[in-house]
């Protein structure tokens, strides 16, 4: 139904910045939320961010808050995660997320589609 791909990660120092993106199939992408999430080694997956089907409305975990923006282009069906000032604690697999809904939400839960993930490296 959707399919999300993610792009962009990499091994970067602390201070840097990264740019991911996410690339949705399907004509109703604008009708999806997007989300972001992350999953370090042995640590449950947390929320990064959210934004609204518009692109009108952003929601951002405490952790990247002034650091991490949140974009889409519905026109190219993309969704980006920019990344500012990287920090080692920034480490993990980044996974974008798309959820039936046009409001955003930082529950895992909601989310109907998930990309493959692509690997954040933040080294000291």
């Amino acid at each position: 139904q959707v399919q999300l791909v993610e792009s962009g990660g990499g091994l970067v120092q602390v201070g840097d910045s990264l740019r991911l993106s996410c690339a949705a199939s399907g004509r109703t992408f604008s009708r999806y939320a997007m989300g972001w999430f992350r999953q370090a080694p042995g640590k449950e997956r947390e929320f990064v961010g959210a934004i609204s089907g518009s692109g009108g409305s952003t929601n951002y975990a405490d952790s990247v808050k002034g650091r991490f923006t949140i974009s889409r282009d519905n026109a190219k069906l993309t969704v980006y995660l920019q990344m500012n000032s990287l920090k080692p604690e920034d480490t993990a697999v980044y996974s974008c997320a798309a959820a039936s809904r046009l409001g955003a939400s930082m529950f895992a839960s909601l989310y109907d589609y998930w990309g493959q993930g692509t690997q954040v490296t933040v080294s000291s």
